[in-house]
């Protein structure tokens, strides 16, 4: 049961489940669907649509030119707009239903954030508000994406942090169930941009949704599934047009799966930049090793290490390049960089300490021609670094090398 015996749901719904008139309306329905199952609901909302619609973050963030005229506080406080506005809208759209509902900003909420400006950190969640209007039985309609700091400003919890609302709010009132909706089924065995024989997921684990998330696969945010992993909640990713309550993938408890597959799907990352220090006769191989502590100092995260003797190389995001290139430039380090890689990953919770893995992805890439320039691995991943033009490839060949369009 959740919180005080209240039976409450969390329903998540993106930007595009909220586009237009007809998305709001099949939004609302599915809010009355769970009231009449029995929950709570407790709703948090995107901004509605997608970059170039009237109140989408990215529109809203367009609108003075040049943004560098605004500090990042004053960014904050105008990307979280968007989804004030659309929780007002539903709260309206449900009210007037003859479904009581009150529209909330994320402070009101009880999301307290840290003050990292466009990238917020929650720290608590305080639902009093939330609560009350349970009990009174009027659905708080919750403004994702954004919270308050312990010094009362305004601060937005950067991409997919509507997720990490829905997810924390979740937490925080020991909610049954947590529902994620967007315009896609659940997460797939692939990306179905790349691979069009993809499959619907219809369970993963906690582990393997996460490091799907942090490898690319962009339906669900890692952050939002640590919260409900931490309260054991199960986390459901829905299409928001389907009525089917068995649809989407559902992101639950490791131990109650089963854990016979040994890959569960695939996920690309595309936007790194893979940087190679040379050491030098200005740069032996210790200074070249003090590459990291710069990098770390200033705030950059490096990924898929390999230190050698004569190289030591990395990948980094795209976004992050100019910074790291400049941070390298000012020291005198000599190294080459290049955008035309993406890394591959292999995600599932049965390869841990089986013998083989590494064997069928070196030997399904060589058959179809894939040089691999870099490797990493976990505990549940294995990631390649492949060149970008080779992507639609690798990944047919390593989603056929794991079978994962045979599934028992």
């Amino acid at each position: 049961m959740g919180l005080v015996n209240l039976n409450v749901i969390i329903q998540k719904f993106g930007g595009s489940s909220l586009a237009t008139l007809d998305d709001r309306k099949t939004a609302c329905q599915q809010i009355i669907k769970a009231i009449e199952a029995g929950y709570k609901p407790v709703v948090v909302v995107s901004a509605m649509g997608r970059a170039g619609a009237a109140y989408a973050t990215d529109t809203l963030l367009d609108l003075p030119g040049d943004r560098k005229n605004l500090s990042a506080r004053q960014q904050d406080l105008l990307a979280s707009c968007g989804e004030v506005i659309s929780s007002v809208i539903i709260a309206g759209q449900l009210t007037e239903l003859d479904y009581p509902a009150q529209s909330l900003t994320g402070g009101q909420a009880g999301i307290i954030t840290d003050d990292n400006f466009g990238a917020s950190r929650i720290i608590a969640v305080k639902p009093d508000w939330v609560v009350n209007l349970l009990k009174k039985d009027i659905i708080p309609v919750v403004a994702g994406f954004q919270g308050i700091s312990q010094d009362g400003e305004i601060t937005t919890l950067g991409r997919g942090g509507s997720d990490t609302t829905a997810s924390a709010l979740g937490y925080a009132l020991d909610a049954d169930k947590i529902d994620i909706f967007s315009d896609v089924d659940g997460l797939m065995t692939a990306d179905p941009s790349i691979y069009r024989d993809a499959e619907n997921l219809k369970e993963v684990t906690f582990t393997e949704a996460c490091e799907l998330a942090y490898q690319g696969a962009e339906v669900i945010h890692p952050r939002a599934t640590e919260f409900a992993q931490a309260g054991n909640i199960p986390l459901r990713i829905r299409a928001a047009n389907n009525l089917d309550d068995n649809n989407g993938t559902v992101i639950k408890d490791s131990r109650e799966l089963n854990k016979d597959r040994p890959v569960t799907g695939l996920a690309v990352r595309r936007q790194v930049s893979f940087i190679e220090i040379i050491p030098d006769s200005r740069n032996d191989y210790e200074t070249g090793l003090k590459s990291f502590r710069l990098l770390a100092d200033n705030g950059i995260s490096v990924d898929m290490i390999n230190i050698r003797p004569e190289k030591i190389s990395f990948i980094v995001d795209s976004p992050d390049l100019s910074r790291a290139v400049n941070l390298l430039d000012s020291s005198g380090f000599s190294y080459h960089n290049s955008d035309k890689f993406c890394k591959v990953s292999i995600v599932g919770s049965g390869m841990t300490g089986l013998p083989g893995v590494m064997s069928r992805i070196v030997d399904a890439l060589n058959t179809a021609g894939i040089k691999i320039y870099q490797t990493t691995d976990s505990h549940t991943s294995i990631a390649c670094l492949i060149e970008k033009r080779s992507e639609e490839a690798a990944i047919s060949a390593l989603h056929e090398a794991f079978k994962l369009n045979h599934k028992e």
